[in-house]
């Protein structure tokens, strides 16, 4: 007997015929513990940490969701990396705009919706936390840090163009447009930006000032500006066209080089020529 079928019996024979939406506090209480009993080898006394999480989780997934989806909850990493797995497929094959949640349950082999809810609040927690995990899991930052024959000035520029050539993160992205219509995902994008991209670049830029690969008095405000340049060089929040991003970009490769910072030689002006090409066109 499925658990929450153990529920609705115990329910029927100590409340009778009343709603179970309707149950008061200690009488779901005792229900919890006597079925924790056998189902979580513990006393609800004992509900602290993980399994206390679990019993709350079931809980909500029985009474608000109405689904028994314990054993998949009982991992909810993995639950977390399955939407992101079918959330990056359909972003990529569909679009940002043209994927639903439903399409995403959909594909989910059997979760429900509140399943998807319960880690999820919205579309948008769900392409922010993809965006994080795709850097996690592919961190130009990680790569540099071992290449010991850089100096600090050469790493960023590798990192920079290692991170250009992660061709998914790329091709989401442009799926993510138009970000002024969804304000939650550039919010996430600058927060993601802080989070990860500003600190590495500032320890790498404080690296090159060791060196001698950079010389800047403001290697902080720097590292804190370079993230932000990617939003101002897309033309869904700063509408230009192709002739005046690429004169963006050459005004950016001054700006830096005055600071002490040059960053834009010419293979990664290249770079970033194609990358405007690609979004213009």
């Amino acid at each position: 007997m499925k658990v929450r079928d153990k529920f609705l019996q115990l329910w029927k024979e100590n409340v009778g015929k009343t709603s179970h939406r309707c149950l008061k506090f200690s009488t779901l209480l005792n229900l919890i513990e006597t079925v924790t009993r056998k189902d979580f080898g513990c006393q609800t006394s004992d509900l602290t940490g993980r399994k206390n999480n679990d019993i709350n989780t079931y809980v909500t997934n029985v009474f608000v969701v109405g689904v028994d989806n314990m054993a998949r909850n009982k991992y909810p990493e993995l639950t977390v990396e399955k939407i992101l797995e079918v959330s990056q497929r359909l972003f990529l094959e569909k679009g940002y705009e043209q994927t639903t949640i439903q399409d995403i349950v959909d594909n989910l082999g059997g979760l429900t919706k509140g399943a998807v809810y319960h880690h999820f609040k919205s579309k948008e927690e769900i392409i922010n936390a993809l965006g994080d995990k795709m850097f996690l899991g592919n961190n130009p930052f990680n790569v540099v840090k071992e290449q010991n024959e850089l100096n600090g000035l050469q790493k960023i520029q590798k990192a920079m163009m290692l991170n250009q050539e992660d061709s998914e993160r790329s091709t989401l992205s442009k799926n993510m447009i138009p970000l002024l219509e969804n304000p939650r995902i550039l919010a996430g994008m600058i927060e993601s930006q802080r989070k990860y991209l500003s600190p590495e670049f500032y320890k790498l830029i404080e690296e090159g000032i060791e060196d001698g690969s950079i010389s800047t008095e403001y290697p902080k405000e720097l590292a804190e500006i370079l993230p932000l340049l990617e939003l101002w060089l897309m033309p869904s929040i700063f509408p230009a066209s192709e002739e005046e991003l690429h004169h963006k970009v050459l005004f950016v490769k001054e700006m830096f080089e005055r600071m002490g910072v040059p960053l834009f030689d010419d293979q990664i002006l290249s770079m970033i020529n194609e990358g405007i090409n690609v979004k213009i066109n």
